[in-house]
């Protein structure tokens, strides 16, 4: 059986609020937990006026407080912009709070750039090939194997689900190396995907966490009656990824039927892949991609 999640990027739109932003997104996550979905996990951005979950473990929170039994967490925090003693504290908190539903998806991206990252440091001095070493200290602060001197508190025999997020093979080798699960970026990397799954199947090392490889992998997906309208609805995703790489990022962009149709024109034209769902996202049959009023999040499958 497939089982599906969603990673939110807590978009703030054209016109709203953050508040209003992260209203919106505890309503998705109720709605996803009702049909079905296993995981909803939300992204550390930093110095973005369209993302509001820069505070990632408290965006968590409010998400975890706002349904029952679907697993909350992060996809990812960025483990370089953070001492692993302070994630150790702040997840160990939610794992008090909210046992047995806390997953910890861990990057070695800045999340943001050079300038961000530096007021977020105060120094560059952390350095991102130190991630793997990071990630073993995180360990074992919840392992609370004495390792490290020193006791997390809260966080020493907290029940995380940790997993190594990548969009190259760098984050797969690390993943299979220490035996644990791995969520590939194939929304926004997705050439590399086989790669990435080849060399982390491959060289994969049960762990006492894991005894056999697990993968997502997640995909743009946008959902609604017609092709045209999802076309629409993706238009604003569209308007946001040109906005960043022209470097004028903002709030996120109402949909533009121009953008739409320019957008199915060069889809004719290209080796892009696309998956459309005819059914209705307000009584889906099974668990599937819940859209917002603007754009889809990226939604996760795991197999």
């Amino acid at each position: 059986m497939t089982r599906y999640s969603l990673l939110d990027l807590v978009p703030v739109i054209e016109g709203g609020t953050v508040s209003q932003s992260l209203a919106n997104a505890a309503d998705l996550a109720r709605h996803a937990e009702s049909v079905g979905f296993q995981r909803y996990w939300v992204a550390e951005h930093h110095g973005m006026t369209g993302i509001a979950s820069a505070a990632t473990a408290v965006v968590i929170a409010h998400i975890a407080a706002a349904t029952k039994t679907i697993r909350v967490g992060s996809g990812g925090i960025m483990l370089p912009n953070h001492a692993p003693l302070t994630i150790a504290e702040q997840f160990g908190t939610l794992d008090a709070l909210f046992p047995g539903r806390i997953d910890l998806g861990l990057g070695r991206a800045p999340g943001s750039d050079q300038r961000v990252a530096r007021a977020m440091r105060r120094t560059l001095e952390t350095d991102a090939n130190a991630f793997p070493q990071d990630v073993m200290e995180l360990q074992s602060y919840f392992a609370n194997d004495g390792q490290t001197g020193i006791v997390a508190t809260p966080g020493a025999g907290a029940d995380i689900e940790m997993w190594i997020l990548g969009s190259s093979t760098f984050g797969a080798q690390l993943a299979a190396a220490l035996g644990l699960p791995y969520a590939f970026a194939s929304h926004f990397a997705p050439d590399a995907l086989d790669a990435a799954l080849a060399i982390y199947r491959r060289d994969f090392r049960p762990s006492a966490r894991l005894a056999k490889p697990h993968v997502m992998a997640g995909f743009n997906v946008f959902a609604a009656e017609t092709d045209a309208e999802a076309e629409l609805l993706a238009s604003s995703q569209q308007q946001s990824f040109v906005a960043l790489r022209t470097g004028n990022p903002g709030k996120m962009k109402p949909p533009s039927p121009a953008t739409a149709i320019r957008s199915a024109r060069r889809a004719t034209r290209s080796s892009t892949t696309y998956c459309n769902a005819r059914r209705s996202a307000a009584r889906p049959r099974s668990p599937a991609a819940s859209p917002r009023s603007s754009s889809g999040p990226a939604s996760t499958r795991s197999w």
